[in-house]
């Protein structure tokens, strides 16, 4: 599960123009509203992410209103991303504690899932399968360390879809379907099957990997359309825009370059690419604005972006990729 709780220091304190009670604190590459005089620069504390259900407890009470979630906000003018807490919400509980320590599981932090529709939720087979690499991307803003290293790479830039993570396989030449968690039974009434058999996903990717000696292959979208996040792109009917191709076997991800082609290769759509050749930003923040903007599938805001590195897969990062989700689009569909 990802940390949604983690221990962490407060980089910096700025004041809010005329906010006498409140100041901004910047936590690795988030920011958000505190309690002026509060805290201090260097402090330890814990720091819960956007999309975080905090647990029924009395010091929580405060965001009961808000079913315990914590969201995007902008108080005074400043977005504010996350919250801070002492140390002391941790009570006798934890030993030696360190900056970057999970304690997610300690305080009973759990991640924010929206309800599923009926055309998604479908009969789960079993886990999502352990050949395969889940889609979520990490922010950019929990990768802010590693910017400057980001920094030295060209990127493509996707746009980040509002849909439903959708993954389909074929490994020991078995065909399968899976959503963002779970490997699906096929039934006629769920979408992510429906959209396979629509789109003749398992032919063509059998097709492609016959005539290309592939042993498995693992091809990963975004299912997009009517009965899915309000259908912002307004879609008739249901559809799939892919972003990955994976490698079972070696279990690695190919290039970008390479997913354009195989996806072109067997009838499928990507999702809209922005650019191809894109530099960072020497600003974090710049790269935080770039997030907003309208999507190319429809006149509304999108989501975000997702980058991709045209060659370089880090060490230290283990991949090559993450998103940027648009301030603008959290503020108002949060």
């Amino acid at each position: 599960m990802r940390d949604l709780a983690t221990i962490q220091l407060i980089d910096s304190l700025l004041p809010i123009e005329n906010a006498d009670k409140i100041e901004l604190a910047h936590v690795k590459g988030w920011q958000c509203v505190v309690e002026k005089g509060r805290h201090n620069v260097g402090e330890m504390v814990i720091f819960i992410e956007i999309d975080s259900v905090m647990p029924e407890r009395p010091e929580f009470e405060f965001l009961q209103s808000g079913g315990y979630r914590i969201r995007t906000v902008k108080l005074r003018g400043q977005i504010s991303q996350g919250i801070v807490f002492p140390l002391s919400i941790l009570g006798d509980s934890v030993g030696d504690i360190q900056p970057g320590m999970d304690v997610t599981k300690i305080l009973g932090v759990t991640k924010y899932d929206p309800p599923i529709p009926a055309c998604l939720s479908g009969i789960a087979k079993g886990r999502f399968p352990s050949h395969s690499i889940k889609t979520d991307e990490e922010r950019i803003q929990n990768l802010k360390d590693m910017y400057e290293k980001f920094c030295g790479e060209r990127w493509y830039v996707t746009e980040k879809l509002d849909g439903s993570a959708a993954t389909f396989f074929v490994v020991d030449d078995e065909f399968g379907v899976a959503s963002r968690n779970l490997l699906l039974e096929e039934t006629k009434d769920n979408s992510f099957w429906k959209v396979a058999r629509e789109l003749d996903i398992e032919s063509e990717m059998r097709w492609y990997m016959e005539y290309h000696g592939v042993k498995a292959m693992t091809i990963q979208g975004e299912l997009i359309g009517e009965g899915i996040q309000k259908n912002k792109y307004k879609l008739k009917g249901q559809t799939v825009r892919f972003f990955r191709v994976f490698d079972p076997i070696e279990y690695k991800f190919q290039p970008f370059s390479n997913t354009i082609t195989i996806i072109k290769a067997m009838g499928l759509e990507m999702v809209p690419i922005i650019n191809k050749d894109f530099i960072l930003p020497n600003d974090f923040n710049d790269l935080i604005k770039y997030a907003d903007g309208r999507s190319e599938l429809y006149d509304t805001d999108r989501e975000g972006i997702v980058l991709v590195a045209q060659k370089t897969i880090f060490p230290d990062y283990g991949r090559s990729s993450f998103k940027v989700l648009s301030n603008k689009f959290l503020l108002k569909h949060e």
